[in-house]
């Protein structure tokens, strides 16, 4: 009967203990989809910024060939 009684405490306590991993695995599941998203979004902001600069620096370089022509009339 002791014996019986043992293997039921260890049987409950990895019970326990595949919850528990249960829980963890399905909260990291959670966390990895929303940095996922996190880097979707971090990515195609970066995408824009990137757009936005590169139509600022050709305004900015047509502005110095225009004024450069103007020097030189």
């Amino acid at each position: 009967m002791d014996s019986l009684d043992q293997t039921g405490k260890d049987l409950e306590r990895l019970e326990q203990q595949l919850k528990l991993l249960l829980e963890q695995t399905q909260k990291l599941r959670e966390d990895n989809r929303s940095l996922q998203n996190r880097q979707e979004s971090l990515v195609a902001e970066r995408a824009g910024l990137v757009a936005k600069n590169e139509e600022a620096r050709s305004k900015v370089e047509a502005m110095i060939h225009r004024l450069k022509a103007l020097e030189q009339s």
